[in-house]
């Protein structure tokens, strides 16, 4: 599957649907399909193996470019086998056209699961070539055996059913045997003819997986039914038959029996004509079947999903090449246009032979066993070592057992090297990791209390990783627990610590005071704020060090007043991390003292803040000067433009610079609440209630800067929104609230955006630019306006009359609260204007004349939202205008305030959280940011970039219901139409912290009454 680095992304995308992190089994240097230009849309795919991937097409990509990038997901060469089926809108089990544009086939492609299966199933499976294909053919036999479409009789079942089980668990064990079979179920009737497949499995000693697949399909390819897919008919005399197609001809079965069979060579012509599907024969005078075969089908539809699939079985087993396109007619067309597309059996087989194609690793995810092609290759003594593996875990076993009976531990770690010894100095083993843990099994003595747990076993590489199958020349095996948990395919390495794999039943012991949790929000907010100095410090200054149109007097400034600030915050971390260290008990030093608090840490360093006051309000004077750089130099302004398209500038660059005032707030907040939460008779309540006392002396000298540069530094980032604007940053101006209304005009309610500041009010819609700027159409002075609820004069929901000295107009909002949101701040805006010296006749500088033509178009295409709500959102943007407030409230169809803004500064957490998705079975543990009403994931808060954003405005956030079997503690879960995902925190505390730090913001819905820590039992 692409990886989000490796192409661009749309506004829809970043907003839209999830990406997945998984690692790609392309090899290197090897890319998917190029796709046309045009918004990305997510489409999900069931694989063979019940797994579930999403892929991203273009809107205008044909669907062999989907095609293309499933078989490059799964490394497939002979992929022409196989095809894309989907039901559609009429119920219909039809196959994905790779000629359409996809857009053109699945109407809705958020409600539509596309299943990747085996289409052409050839007379012999020696033909295919590959031993991955074969693996995903005798998958196809497995799910048509356990859905009753494969019919044959108890013999075969038996045998068949056997050769899975010998590829899934390995050779033959009684007890093992029974087991696997009475938990999952490959027959309908599995029940009967049990004895008769275990017997069957105790004759495949020694077999590997793949020469079970074999025999698997040499008995399945001599079935009537292999590869039958039954179509209903009726025939003349309305008998009730069913229509199959076959790589030797079309097929006419009565019930499960086949009656009749048409060969190709046979056939002249196939043909449906409204519900009845037509086969002409060629003449022969020693047939008695007429020359033409009429068969009633369900509906025309019915007859031309068969005659489609007959076209395509004939042209990919009986013609060498791919047939050509028809010539496009001059004038009428008559007939159908469809064609076979892909390769064809004969050139799937020779491209083979020819290319002779590297064999590539894959894995088979119902099986305990390693096939040949799934390791790195092994010598043939590999087997032989099998006893010595066991026998190594089998002496860590026994010596688990006797610690738990509080013996000693040094037979423990005898058994540990041993198993070293045996896996790293054995020829023949392969490269593994092993890491070594303690903990000990519930219930066992000490389990809870104890600080040293019983020894554990985590194996990295090709074998299992705490809870991942291992083959039968792996470690574990199959005697592995059955305590263990499976990881999720969809938990990748990518999003999980190095080398090890999170156990949902593991909990890190962290101490349970409160204290402890504002301290730990207070090193992980420092954390992500020395990241974004760092923006700053280094890698805005080493971008523009190197060019000498940057001027020299910015520079200087704001090296001067920002890497001092840099420096002292290193040293404050690195202090708080000390500290936090001590706390938890993991640190070293030998010091006697009382170490659960955290005031005194604060006291010192902000004492030491207080030093740097100049620097800090020098920082607005940096903001103001930069923009002046970009203002009188184009190619000022194309540097700072060019560094905002670094994906280490995941916000805008101004909001980095304002980044130390910021600050200044969350140490006030943070002392506020460990203030709240000491008694007066505590230790740290006298350090912290003086470090209080400094912080908000600091914020209070520092206030009226930081208002005043929060507004222009909104007002920077509407300028390069907007387009049609040359001065929107007169003096004196401020932003109230931005945010979508359909305004009514001759043609209908049309969207717009709009923006409110403290003079006047401009409508705009989305431009069809390349950076996606909103298009001026007007403005109205709020000098002199009044405003009137008009719902029952117009007929629209929702909606009210703005009436102003030169026009007026009539918008509606989404939703009953965003109406009392825009009424209630153009009433405050309308007060400010009358307040002011009266009024102004040159609000903005705009080329209204350019507009006056477009002022009642449809103000550019609309965009679907459920292409553009989705969870996982990639960075890579262009322009960087796609993934902007602005730009997030045109497509949820909401709005935001200066009020929501300054809220959300306040609120910026970041830390580490568990993500599952809607229907994912494992947690991702990431390191999470929240800011700028987005919340960005890392691997680990030592990334330097986010690995994807998630927008937040218009999302609701609740607590999980029982009915969603989310079964752990301080679990939420935020959700925006069908987009669904559930966050895990470490305690009550941080579960807290991370929802009512959403709640806060207006732009959030809760639906519950109470924010509460649920428990399912």
């Amino acid at each position: 599957m692409v990886e989000p680095a490796d192409r661009s992304s749309t506004a829809g995308q970043r907003l839209g649907a999830p990406e997945s992190f998984g690692v790609s089994t392309l090899e290197p240097g090897l890319r998917p399909p190029a796709q046309p230009p045009g918004r990305q849309v997510s489409i999900r795919v069931q694989m063979l193996d019940d797994t579930q991937e999403v892929f991203q097409i273009s809107q205008r990509s044909p669907g062999k470019v989907l095609f293309d990038l499933v078989c490059a997901h799964l490394n497939l060469v002979e992929g022409d086998y196989f095809g894309l089926e989907y039901q559609d809108q009429r119920k219909m089990t039809v196959w994905l056209d790779l000629l359409k544009p996809t857009l053109k086939q699945i109407r809705r492609p958020k409600n539509t699961i596309l299943r990747f299966v085996v289409k052409f199933f050839p007379p012999d499976h020696t033909q295919l070539m590959e031993e991955l294909t074969r693996y995903l053919f005798a998958l196809q036999i497995k799910r048509d055996l356990a859905c009753g479409r494969l019919i044959c009789n108890d013999t075969s079942a038996a045998l068949m059913v056997s050769h899975i089980i010998q590829s899934e668990i390995g050779d033959f064990d009684e007890t093992q045997s029974w087991q696997h079979l009475l938990h999952n179920k490959y027959l309908p009737d599995q029940d009967a003819i049990r004895d008769e497949i275990i017997d069957c499995h105790r004759e495949h000693v020694g077999q590997t997986p793949a020469e079970s697949d074999y025999q698997l399909l040499e008995i399945a390819r001599r079935l009537e039914m292999y590869g039958v897919r039954l179509h209903p008919a009726k025939d003349r005399e309305g008998t009730k038959l069913s229509l199959a197609v076959a790589n030797s001809g079309v097929l006419v079965f009565q019930g499960n029996t086949k009656i009749n069979s048409f060969n190709w060579s046979k056939i002249r012509k196939l043909s449906f004509k409204r519900k009845r599907f037509l086969i002409k024969l060629r003449a022969d005078p020693t047939n008695a079947h007429h020359d033409t075969l009429e068969f009633a089908m369900a509906s025309r539809d019915c007859c031309k999903v068969f005659w489609k699939i007959c076209v395509e079985y004939h042209a990919f087993f009986r013609l060498f090449e791919e047939p050509k396109p028809k010539p496009k007619p001059i004038l009428f067309t008559r007939g159908s246009s469809f064609r076979f597309s892909g390769r064809t059996q004969k050139q799937i087989i020779d491209y083979v032979k020819d290319s002779e194609p590297k064999k590539v690793p894959f894995e088979r995810k119902h099986s305990k066993m390693l096939s040949n092609s799934s390791m790195s290759p092994q010598s043939a003594s590999t087997r032989s070592h099998k006893y010595k593996y066991k026998l190594a875990v089998h002496f860590i076993v026994e010596a688990e057992f006797l610690f738990v009976s509080n013996l000693t531990l040094s037979l423990i770690f005898s058994c540990h090297l041993l198993l070293l010894f045996v896996l790293f100095l054995t020829p023949a083993s392969p490269p593994l990791s092993i890491f070594f843990f303690y903990s000990r099994p519930s219930g066992s003595p000490g389990s809870e209390n104890s600080p040293l747990g019983g020894p554990h076993v985590a194996v990295n590489g090709n074998g299992s990783v705490n809870g991942q199958r291992m083959g039968s020349t792996g470690v574990l095996g199959a005697e592995q627990s059955p305590e263990v948990q499976p990881l999720s395919p969809l938990t990748s390495p990518l999003l999980t610590e190095a080398g090890y794999v999170r156990n949902d039943e593991e909990d890190e012991k962290f101490p349970t005071d409160k204290a402890y949790f504002i301290a730990k929000e207070l090193l992980t907010t420092e954390r992500t704020y020395l990241k974004d100095l760092q923006v700053i410090t280094e890698s805005f200054q080493s971008a523009v060090g190197k060019d000498e149109a940057f001027p020299d007097s910015v520079r200087s400034l704001i090296s001067a007043n920002y890497d001092p600030v840099y420096k002292f915050h290193q040293g404050f971390l690195k202090e708080t991390e000390q500290r936090l260290a001590q706390w938890e008990g993991r640190s070293n030093a030998h010091i006697k003292g009382d170490y659960q608090r955290i005031g005194d840490v604060l006291l010192k360093n902000i004492q030491g803040l207080r030093q740097l006051t100049i620097h800090l309000q020098k920082h607005s004077e940096c903001l103001v000067e930069l923009e002046r750089a970009c203002r009188s130099s184009r190619k000022v302004e194309t540097l700072c433009r060019d560094f905002e398209q670094q994906r280490v500038c995941y916000l805008p660059l101004n909001i980095f610079l304002l980044r130390p005032l910021h600050r200044l707030l969350h140490y006030k907040l943070i002392l506020e609440r460990l203030c709240k939460h000491y008694p007066p008779t505590h230790d740290d309540f006298r350090d912290c209630r003086a470090a209080l006392a400094d912080i908000s002396e600091m914020v209070l000298q520092l206030q009226g800067i930081m208002m005043k540069m929060e507004n222009f530094q909104k007002l920077i980032e509407l300028k390069k929104d907007l387009t049609g604007v040359e001065d929107l940053m007169s003096p004196g101006r401020e932003f109230i609230r931005l945010g979508c209304l359909s305004k009514l005009s001759g043609k209908g309610l049309q969207q717009r955006m709009f923006f409110l500041f403290s003079d006047c009010l401009v409508y705009t819609s989305r431009g069809m630019t390349p950076s996606n700027q909103f298009k001026v159409h007007g403005q109205l002075p709020l000098y002199g306006m009044t405003i009137r609820e008009s719902e029952e004069e117009w007929g629209v929901p929702h909606s009210f009359t703005l009436f102003g000295q030169r026009q007026s107009v009539v918008v509606a909002a989404s939703c009953a609260s965003e109406m009392e949101r825009w009424v209630e701040d153009i009433r405050m805006a309308i007060d400010l204007a009358e307040q002011s010296s009266g009024l102004n006749n040159d609000l903005l500088s705009t080329s209204l004349s350019d507009n006056s033509k477009s002022s009642t178009d449809g103000g550019g295409e609309q965009e679907s939202e459920d292409e553009l709500g989705g969870s996982r959102s990639s960075l890579e943007r262009q322009g960087h205008r796609g993934n902007t407030t602005v730009h997030v409230c045109w497509h949820r169809n909401t709005s935001v305030s200066m009020v929501d803004f300054s809220i959300a500064v306040e609120n910026q957490l970041s830390g580490n959280l568990l993500r599952k998705f809607k229907n994912s079975n494992g947690w991702q543990k990431l390191w999470v940011v929240f800011t700028n009403f987005s919340l960005f994931f890392y691997k680990s808060h030592q990334d330097d970039y986010p690995l994807a954003s998630l927008p937040l405005l218009g999302y609701s956030v609740t607590v999980p219901s029982e009915s969603e079997n989310i079964h752990k503690d301080y679990v939420f879960k935020l959700h925006f139409k069908s987009h669904v995902y559930y966050f895990r925190s470490e305690s009550e505390y941080t579960f807290e912290r991370w929802v009512s730090s959403s709640l806060l913001s207006e732009t959030f819905r809760f639906s519950s009454t109470k924010v509460k820590r649920v428990t399912l039992i």
